[in-house]
């Protein structure tokens, strides 16, 4: 079923949550034991993400470094038919531009809709390990917005071989990323949103955001959106935190505020113990409030902190 469908029919915000796959030489049980106690709340569909390949050097016997191409998290079209298959639940799994040409995307696309994924979340991802600025592979794509007109020429029957005619028309529903606090390499805020509106525009049928910790960010985000003609659904997403370390990688990694609030009460606490409480309560904190205000769905990085997660939507429903 298509994300877009699960929240027309829903009566009240829906439940979803992203997890990662498994480093490789772990199993899929390690995904069905996150999983498993969240699985109570009935979430409409999971987020699986997508991993580029990165370049590490390792030493030959003669002494000299030999440069070699490693996936460190492969697996998400499986891990997405796992789960499609053991909790009869939607799978989302995400895409990305970096580490992938054009022909590897659409050969994933076709993966995909034969194990009946209905959605697709597109996203540009972020630069390769030790690189600043992003590259696209040779012959990929360098936006998001270039990848996500690759699935709606698919959805149209529009293969990358032009012989290909009549081609068989895949019916994905498409997400796009938005950010409440704009996207870091964005110069402003309205230029961000004139990208998410071509997007929108190219085909996208709902928004997911980055995290935020302070919802009027949030309420902020959607207001422009809409005086902007944006007028699909924005999702918010929602993170814990769980570790003191978190208020300096969080806001360096993914160009988000802390408020002053939350901050402080982290600082203040004498163990991690106290820290996932303080994280949980403001995580249900915000969660209330965006329930109260009528979002579509409440969407959960659970990132290897499903306990806490657990903790505050078991106290939400």
């Amino acid at each position: 079923m298509k994300v877009i469908d699960h929240i027309r029919q829903a009566k009240d915000s829906l439940i979803s949550f992203e997890i990662l796959p498994p480093l490789k030489g772990k199993t899929i049980n390690s995904i069905y034991e996150h999983l498993d106690p969240l699985m109570e709340f009935k979430p409409a569909f999971i987020n699986v993400t997508y991993h580029r390949s990165e370049h590490v050097f390792k030493k030959k016997a003669d002494g000299t470094f030999e440069k070699v191409e490693v996936r460190k998290r492969p697996g998400t079209v499986g891990i997405c038919a796992a789960l499609m298959n053991h909790y009869r639940v939607d799978a989302v799994p995400h895409l990305i531009c970096g580490g992938f040409n054009k022909r590897e995307t659409e050969d994933a696309l076709i993966d995909l809709h034969f194990i009946g994924v209905d959605n697709v979340l597109v996203l540009r991802g972020d630069a390769a390990k030790n690189e600043t600025v992003f590259e696209p592979e040779p012959g990929g794509n360098s936006y998001a917005l270039d990848l996500m007109k690759q699935v709606v020429n698919l959805n149209n029957g529009v293969y990358l071989e032009e012989d290909i005619r009549d081609g068989f028309r895949t019916n994905f529903c498409i997400g796009v990323a938005g950010y409440p606090e704009k996207h870091f390499e964005a110069p402003n805020l309205q230029t961000d949103l004139a990208f998410l509106k071509a997007k929108v525009a190219a085909g996208a049928d709902y928004v997911v955001t980055q995290m935020f910790f302070d919802n009027q960010k949030y309420f902020d985000f959607v207001k422009r959106c809409r005086e902007n003609g944006i007028t699909i659904p924005i999702i918010p997403g929602l993170k814990p935190i769980t570790s003191k370390k978190q208020l300096s990688v969080i806001p360096r990694t993914f160009h988000v505020d802390i408020p002053d609030d939350l901050s402080n009460e982290i600082i203040n606490c004498k163990t991690d113990a106290d820290v996932e409480k303080v994280g949980t309560e403001w995580l249900l904190l915000q969660s209330k409030e965006l329930k109260k205000a009528g979002v579509p769905v409440l969407h959960y990085y659970t990132l290897g902190k499903p306990k806490v997660i657990y903790n505050a939507v078991k106290q939400l429903l």
